[in-house]
Order: structure tokens, then C-alpha cells, then sequence
């Protein structure tokens, strides 16, 4: 049998987790999880990480992996995530990729744009800048210094402006001139499926688990990191909007509205993106393992 990756993506709260357990358990195989939220060790409820009895005893790879405190680039991920694939596939003929941080993802199926080291010391003073003088003023810098990638890339997305910012900082090129879109080879075949479900169903599933967030005590794991709220990792969905009402922005009732409203956005934007992928099918999880099961066979 060839080496074969299952990805198994999807927007938030689409059922992704108890899938891949299901099916990990029925191919005897383990997890990689390019869940960028997950990645952190201090952070559980506002990042929906599966619990243990979640994982079902099947291993996951890239959960609990790394601090709030450090930088996990696609690329870091990339080459660990290829690494460990190497050794799995040495006992497995299918492995499962999961999650749904749609570059991620990308970096290990197509492999990312040969980018040039970057010092450690730029990133970090890069890293030291966003919390200091914010993402608006970094973005603006990118502007300045590739107008061409800042018209393209989300704003509001503080690892791809300081990605790009670092690049164009230590060559003194554009980020744009190192972005060849070209695919790398891999050495094991990808089936690749999105689970979809109808938007009322998914949104339903989405203000559920919101609510189940907030009885679990959301409000109070994002209250223990107030201190690092300026960390990638906290200036996100379901911590950004609890810090809002922290300042007094707004009162309980409206951080709920918001938190509920901002999920089903993001869930939105996910979709876009898998919609513009050119090799997902997508398949209501209902049917999924029936589906790989076929496409092994």
C-alpha cells in the first residue's frame, strides 16, 4: 500500500476532532494537527483543544507542542511536521493531518515559498515592536516597504505582516520577489477532504460550543493571561473579544453576541478559503469515513 495523508480540514465546530479520532482508530494511526491555536500549552478552552478522553488515547502530534511565548512559524511547522511524517510512515501506511488554519495546512501539503533565513534578533525585536507599538503601525512599515503583498494580505493578521515584514527587513527585497506559488513534491500521496455542513447546522454547532466555552470558564483562562493579551496567540478569536469587555468596551451580554457573531465569521472565512483550493472534495462528516474508506480501496 502507497504512504497515503489523509487531511481531514474544516471550519471551527464542523465535528473535525471526533472524526479523526474515529477514523484514526480505524486505520490504526495517529494525528497531526495543524490547528495553529492548539499549538500553545497554556491555552485550552478559548482554543476548543480536544481534552484527553477527546483524543480518545489515539497520539496528537502538535498539541500542547509549544509556549505562548514562542514564534511557530508555517515553516517551522512545515519541516517538524515533514519530520515526523517521515518516522510515522515508517509503522504507518496512512497518517491523518487535521485542522483548520488553512496555512498550515498549505506548508505541509505544497510546501511553502523558498524564503531566506531570517536572524533570530530581527524576529524577536519584530515580535518586541508588535507589542509595543501594535499591528497598525507594523503593517504600516510593510506598506512602506512592499505595497504590493500589504494590498494582499490580511491586516489583521499579525504573523503574516511580521513574516513578511522580517523577510523584507534582513534582504532588503520585497517579500512579494521571493513568492514563486510553485509546489513542492512530496513523497506520499494526499487524499484530501473538507467537512461541510449546511450553514445553519454549523452555526448552530458554533453558538453550542461557544456556550459550552463560557460555562467552561473561558472568561476566566483569558483573565490569567490578561498580562500577555499583546501575544499572538491571545490576540485572537475568543480572547480578543473577552479583553474588550475587560476594558469596558462593551458588557457581558454584547462580548457573548460578539464572541457567537466573530466564530461564525471566522467559520465564513475559513470556507473561502478551502472553496479556493483547487483538489478538496468536501463531504459532510456523516459520510466522511465512508468516503476514505472507498478512496483507499
Amino acid at each position: 500500500m502507497k504512504k497515503t495523508l489523509l487531511v481531514i480540514a474544516g471550519p471551527t465546530a464542523v465535528g473535525k476532532t471526533a472524526l479523526c479520532v474515529e477514523m484514526a482508530k480505524s486505520f490504526h494511526t495517529e494525528i497531526i494537527s495543524a490547528d495553529s491555536r492548539q499549538f500553545y500549552q497554556e491555552l485550552s478552552i478559548g482554543t476548543a483543544k480536544p481534552s484527553v478522553e477527546e483524543q480518545g488515547g489515539v497520539p496528537h502530534h502538535f498539541i500542547d507542542s509549544h509556549s505562548i511565548h514562542d514564534y511557530f512559524s508555517p515553516g517551522d511547522f512545515e519541516r517538524d511536521a515533514l519530520n515526523i511524517l517521515a518516522d510515522l510512515f515508517q509503522t504507518h501506511d496512512v497518517v491523518i493531518l487535521t485542522g483548520g488554519s488553512g496555512l498550515y495546512l498549505k506548508a505541509l501539503m505544497e510546501g511553502l515559498d523558498d524564503m531566506p533565513d531570517v536572524d533570530l534578533a530581527l524576529r524577536e525585536r519584530l515580535m518586541k515592536d508588535l507589542e509595543s507599538d501594535g499591528l497598525e503601525s507594523c503593517f504600516a512599515q510593510l506598506q512602506c516597504l512592499d505595497p504590493e503583498y500589504a494590498a494582499k494580505v490580511d491586516a489583521q493578521n499579525p504573523q503574516r505582516v511580521i513574516r513578511a515584514l522580517e523577510v523584507c527587513l534582513s534582504t532588503g527585497k520585497s517579500y512579494t520577489s521571493f513568492r514563486n506559488q510553485q509546489k513542492a513534491e512530496r513523497p506520499f500521496e494526499m487524499i484530501k477532504i473538507c467537512l461541510d455542513r449546511p450553514r445553519e447546522e454549523l452555526y448552530q454547532r458554533i453558538d453550542a460550543r461557544m456556550d459550552m466555552m463560557l460555562k467552561a470558564g473561558l472568561v476566566q483562562e483569558a483573565k490569567d493571561f490578561e498580562a500577555f493579551q499583546d501575544r499572538y496567540a491571545l490576540k485572537t478569536l475568543g480572547y480578543k473579544e473577552v479583553y474588550g469587555f475587560f476594558r469596558g468596551e462593551y458588557d457581558e451580554t454584547e462580548m457573548i453576541r460578539l464572541l457567537k457573531r466573530n466564530s461564525r465569521h471566522y467559520a465564513k472565512k475559513q470556507m473561502t478559503w478551502f472553496r479556493h483550493q483547487d483538489d478538496f472534495e468536501f463531504v459532510h462528516p456523516d459520510k466522511a469515513l465512508d468516503y476514505i474508506q472507498g478512496k483507499l480501496k
